[in-house]
């Protein structure tokens, strides 16, 4: 598994079914139980629409707001429960990692390490990350354009790991609130990376007064379907059986009995916006 996730992953835009991938699952890990059955789930519905997927759930949140806010239940344990839901649901999967130091532990449970946003210009996590030889999936900062993110591939790549993905999350917007500037999704692109929309996380409310990052899940499918419209080569979704309880981003997640409406309407969708040929942003522009 872990092979063939790293020699297809650069290959996911030219797909002969030309379907988007899809990176889903709770936030953050709860427990075995509710992991194994939301992968499960989500396995049986992508099965189903041929969307190839990699469950995500990150083993500990470092970046919280507030010291009270659940952070994990034991980094190990976590990552084990991962290992464990690769391994009997026969899925690749993503976690995030925060420190240089944790990429080697993190490598050894999981098939993608991922970059958090704040972090993505951290030349030693990224290089850490690299040398693990796992796939890299690096999320765009607030703070940063999409031709930006040429430096935090170059990094990776130069470290001698060709297997890179940048996903959007939105920009850093007034206060308290981000906003999707689509154009980074093809500026990314032109990295020859797989490039994926983070729908949930730029939903969020981030620094709310209360110190809990609110957010806004009404609009999941809106920013689902306009980077599909777009091109986005993958989508990243949050997804939880009951996000009011979730110990983690509820306020911005998905409810798991919602995504395979959500999923047959995208699939659809890309059907319909498929190109039939490339055509380059010279031709565009003459």
């Amino acid at each position: 598994m872990l092979t063939a996730l790293a020699n297809t992953l650069p290959h996911f835009r030219h797909t002969q079914s030309g379907q988007f991938f899809l990176m889903a699952g709770p936030c953050v890990i709860e427990g075995e139980d509710m992991a194994l059955r939301i992968a499960e789930r989500i396995k049986h519905l992508t099965d189903k629409l041929q969307i190839p997927y990699i469950f995500k759930g990150s083993y500990r949140k470092a970046n919280r707001s507030r010291l009270d806010s659940f952070t994990g239940i034991g980094d190990e344990k976590a990552l084990r429960i991962l290992q464990k839901v690769g391994r009997e649901i026969g899925v690749p999967t993503v976690t995030d990692i925060h420190e240089s130091e944790e990429a080697a532990l993190a490598a050894e449970y999981v098939d993608v390490l991922q970059i958090p946003a704040f972090l993505c210009r951290q030349t030693d996590l990224l290089i850490a990350a690299a040398k693990t030889g796992k796939v890299v999936n690096i999320k765009k900062g607030q703070f940063l354009s999409g031709e930006a993110m040429k430096f935090a591939v170059d990094k990776v790549q130069e470290s001698g790991n060709m297997n890179v993905i940048l996903t959007e999350r939105g920009n850093s917007f007034g206060y308290s609130d981000l906003v999707v500037d689509y154009r980074n999704l093809p500026a990314m692109q032109r990295f020859g990376v797989p490039v994926v929309m983070d729908v949930t996380h730029a939903l969020q409310k981030p620094n709310q007064s209360s110190g809990v990052t609110g957010g806004q899940p009404a609009l999941i499918e809106i920013i689902a379907k306009a980077a599909i419209a777009v091109g986005a080569d993958g989508l990243f979704i949050e997804t939880h059986p009951t996000p009011t309880t979730a110990l983690s981003d509820g306020a911005n997640m998905l409810p798991l009995d919602q995504l395979e409406g959500l999923l047959q309407r995208l699939t659809r969708l890309r059907d319909a916006v498929r190109p039939t040929g490339e055509v380059s942003a010279q031709g565009l522009n003459a």
